[in-house]
């Protein structure tokens, strides 16, 4: 591969069913400069050892409000805010608050849950014809139900604060003054639903956190309580809404797949993985880190002090000395430690949920629908441009 430097990040997905292209060889080099949405530059990590002990790594820094650091948007400030340290200890206070509700043996506990409401939504795709959009009908609505009810959030706001979650992970989708209405009204939004728990507590996770602001020696501040519901909310449906779709459509664009699947449902828990692996829904440019210190890879090419990083999950996911055939698509595949879900310290609280919910979705859809297709191409699939997710906008499907 070409490695000019800056290279432009996040890579193009072209064709729409494959890995980008700039995947192919970036591993010749254990760091390469990218450029960045904003047009800021930043160095971005392409080993999978290197990536992965880099995120449990404290010399490379979750906090970006920081001058200096690199923006992943020109017109939003994405994920900065000067009142919440990333880091250790408060990182590790914040997780200790929400890692209760994430455990293995609970998410299994929401299976039936998340069972009943994808059923609900097949059943209503199939009383329609075809085609539908099966984000409308499906990848979206099970997953912002689901984070609905672990969090405590009113269904029937879905629409609502969906809106302004769009707009929020703008990245060069909308003008500044519109990601600022956007951000102002999740905010506000919050605001009067933790208001709304206070005054009649409920056992969720929303009404933990609010304890342990109110009750539990303030654990978390006020601006901690409404900062960290914001951020479980965006990320409890969000990446898995996107997962669900493309990671659909992929499945559907390879009928060998489905019908690989349909013989042995038991295949559905690697695919997941796999479909995972090869993230076609997302990039890894909200892993941006700054170097506290110099740092040196496997290597012995040296982060410097004061970079701006970004832990390339997907290059690490393609790194072919960790995967056999790493650019195939293998739903069989065995000891699959992919870094989607990233690693140490700031390993993805919401995995378990991801996965069951991914697990529950696949096998559903499948079962009830066994001619499920694509009603169009897959090159006039449209991919969602311009905002934190990837994934493709719209996806029209049909039986």
């Amino acid at each position: 591969m070409n490695t000019r430097s800056p290279i432009p990040y996040p890579f193009q997905w072209t064709p729409p069913m494959e890995v980008p292209d700039g995947l192919r060889g970036l591993r010749e080099k254990a760091l390469v400069e990218v450029r960045l949405p904003s047009g800021d530059t930043a160095v971005m990590v392409t080993r999978y050892k290197d990536v992965r002990r880099l995120f449990a790594d404290e010399r490379l820094s979750k906090n970006i409000a920081r001058p200096g650091v690199a923006r992943i948007s020109a017109d939003n400030e994405l994920f900065v805010d000067p009142e919440i340290d990333a880091d250790p200890p408060d990182h590790t206070r914040m997780r200790g608050l929400v890692t209760k509700a994430f455990t293995a043996r609970r998410i299994e506990l929401l299976r039936p849950f998340a069972q009943a409401v994808t059923d609900d939504l097949v059943e209503k795709m199939a009383q329609g014809r075809g085609p539908v959009d099966l984000n409308e009908a499906l990848a979206f609505p099970l997953p912002i139900l689901v984070i609905c009810k672990l969090l405590g959030i009113p269904p029937e706001d879905r629409n609502k604060f969906r809106g302004l979650v769009d707009g929020f992970l703008s990245v060069t989708k909308l003008p500044p003054q519109e990601v600022e209405e956007c951000r102002k009204g999740l905010w506000d939004y919050l605001v009067e639903l933790i208001a709304a728990k206070r005054a009649d507590p409920e056992d969720d996770l929303i009404g933990a956190l609010i304890k342990a602001r109110d009750e539990d020696d303030n654990r978390l501040s006020e601006h901690e309580l409404h900062f960290w519901t914001q951020s479980l909310l965006i990320a409890g449906y969000v990446t898995t809404a996107s997962q669900i779709g493309t990671g659909t459509a992929v499945l559907l664009h390879r009928r060998d797949l489905v019908e690989e699947i349909r013989a042995d449902y038991s295949l559905v828990p690697s695919a997941v993985e796999e479909l995972l692996r090869t993230q076609i829904m997302g990039s890894s440019i909200g892993t941006l880190r700054y170097a506290l210190t110099d740092i040196e890879l496997s290597d012995g090419t040296m982060i410097k002090s004061g970079s701006s990083v970004l832990l390339s999950e997907e290059s690490a996911n393609m790194d072919e000395s960790v995967f056999t055939d790493p650019f195939t698509l293998d739903i069989r595949r065995k000891e699959n430690h992919h870094m989607t879900f990233g690693a140490g310290i700031h390993y993805c609280v919401g995995a378990a949920l991801a996965r069951m919910e991914l697990q529950v979705a696949t096998e559903s859809l499948l079962r009830r629908f066994p001619d499920i297709r694509l009603a169009v191409p897959a090159d006039a699939l449209p991919r969602g441009l311009g905002g934190f997710m990837e994934g493709f906008s719209a996806i029209p499907v049909t039986w």
